[in-house]
């Protein structure tokens, strides 16, 4: 038989356990995915998938569109793109979220809540074709291959006398930044402690990784310097993560690292990871959270929420976190 599953957006690491937990139900059956072509990286890390089908290439989609599904999942929670696509398989079963017109299109559905960790939203996905579903978390449920470490301890040579931090600064979203200057200062304080410093990201942040370890000799900038599973292998090599509600976080949280994540605009209780590993520093502003269905609207006071985390409080975090 064949799973086919129509991924969203940031959050697809969060997946993955559903996808394992598919595989063992189901073994003989192929598992496709169809993401968009950012988002879609995360699969290198779950051999449990078949082939990855991509939205913007058309012979991709049609090919995915032409397949013989025996089901297809969609765990899309608003846009309706993937449930049309999800109905124009004509798969005899297709599972996605009830959360507006896009109901219509599935053959079954699945309430969807916002105060239910994200995970745990894609394993009641599942639960229709598996039943008693375990919520046991195992962890870390994403595997990187000896080659990819292999390719980053080089790079990380020249800190390795130290323990790393990981720093990402990056968000697909300002509004969900915390802002370079304090990165910056943060690796500052971190580096006078004597750890080494990695600052990762994608081409979109490397303005911004320069501007964090400028002038810090232990802090090295890789930002856009390497693929997805490349700085996974970066964040297992790390002591810790400091990183805003993003999917590098997510990764982070799946490699089993200890993390302090920063939130602001995004909900915490859907979002945030779920582990004593995990420090989460949260100003809950009356105005906390804005995101809803992955849309923030305009700050109008300019993300007050990110900028009232302090220095002091990350650091104090990072170190009790490590000394655990």
């Amino acid at each position: 038989g064949r799973v086919t599953d129509t991924a969203g957006t940031d959050e697809e690491a969060l997946l993955i356990p559903s996808i394992v937990l598919l595989k063992k139900a189901f073994p003989h059956a192929a598992i496709d995915i169809l993401a968009e072509k950012r988002n879609s990286d995360v699969f290198a890390f779950c051999s449990d998938v078949s082939a990855v089908y991509h939205y913007e290439i058309p012979s991709e989609l049609f090919k995915a569109i032409r397949q013989t599904y025996d089901v297809v999942i969609d765990s899309e929670q608003w846009h309706r793109l993937s449930a049309v696509v999800a109905r124009m398989t004509r798969a005899p079963i297709s599972i996605g979220f009830a959360t507006n017109e896009r109901k219509k299109l599935f053959t079954h559905l699945v309430s969807y809540s916002h105060n239910d960790y994200e995970m745990d939203s894609f394993m009641n996905l599942v639960e229709l074709l598996i039943h008693n579903v375990t919520r046991e978390r195992s962890m870390p449920f994403l595997t990187i291959s000896p080659e990819v470490t292999d390719t980053v301890r080089p790079l990380l040579e020249p800190l390795m006398k130290r323990k790393i931090v990981a720093l990402f600064p990056g968000s697909s979203i300002d509004e969900r930044r915390w802002g370079n200057d304090r990165f910056h200062q943060a690796a500052k304080l971190l580096s006078d402690w004597g750890y080494g410093i990695a600052v990762v990201g994608g081409n979109e942040d490397i303005k911004a990784g320069q501007e964090i370890a400028a002038g810090i000799s232990t802090a090295l900038n890789l930002c856009g310097k390497l693929s997805l599973p490349e700085t996974a292998a970066v964040l297992k090599e790390s002591a810790l993560l400091i990183a805003g509600d993003s999917g590098i976080m997510h990764v982070g949280y799946g490699l089993g690292i200890k993390i302090v994540a920063l939130f602001g605009p995004g909900r915490e209780l859907k979002w945030a990871p779920r582990s004593s590993q995990v420090a989460v520093i949260n100003k809950n502003l009356s105005c906390s959270p804005c995101t809803k269905f992955g849309y923030t609207p305009k700050c109008p006071i300019d993300a007050e929420c990110m900028k009232r985390i302090t220095v002091d409080e990350v650091f104090a975090k990072a170190r009790a976190l490590m000394q655990k």
